[in-house]
């Protein structure tokens, strides 16, 4: 979890960019960051359909934007339909990207 309460101000714009970096070097997890931007849902298969993305990309992408705390699974314990949305910190570095 990033520790914003721990870090002055300084150091929580480095991470921010940090993180920026961390998206826009992947077309990957940038695309699939964008196809989760508002408030939406969405199955990885639906990604992939939106983004152009092969399904394997896609789920790759899910894990590491997942491993930064920018997208969280709603339903973990599914083995097939599982939901993918963007947390607060997600949704912050969407409007930066935008």
């Amino acid at each position: 979890n990033i520790k914003t309460y721990n870090m002055n101000k300084k150091e929580s714009e480095e991470n921010t960019w940090e993180i920026i970096g961390f998206i826009k070097v992947s077309p990957s997890r940038y695309k699939t960051i964008k196809s989760l931007s508002g408030n939406d849902y969405k199955m990885p298969s639906e990604i992939a359909k939106e983004t152009n993305l092969r399904p394997t990309q896609v789920s790759s992408a899910l894990n590491d934007l997942k491993s930064k705390k920018l997208v969280i699974c709603l339903n973990e314990n599914a083995k097939k339909g599982r939901l993918y949305k963007t947390t607060k910190l997600g949704l912050k570095i969407l409007e930066i990207l935008k």
